[in-house]
């Protein structure tokens, strides 16, 4: 799954540790969601997109070869 959350955070002007503070997470879960190591959970994807003030399907991509 891709994702968008390092652009849209750095367009907010939030760095890494202000998001994860807003988000109630610590910043190395921020850290692997922008890396793509890790994929949030539904309530952390809905919280991050409504932080943003984004649509959740702009922030997280699903791709056809995710599809298993």
């Amino acid at each position: 799954m891709k994702n968008n959350l390092k652009e849209i955070r750095e367009k907010n002007n939030l760095t890494q540790e202000a998001l994860a503070n807003l988000v109630f997470v610590s910043r190395q879960t921020i850290i692997s969601i922008e890396k793509e190591y890790y994929v949030p959970t539904t309530p952390l994807a809905l919280k991050l997109a409504q932080i943003l003030k984004i649509k959740v399907e702009e922030l997280f991509i699903l791709e056809k070869t995710d599809w298993k």
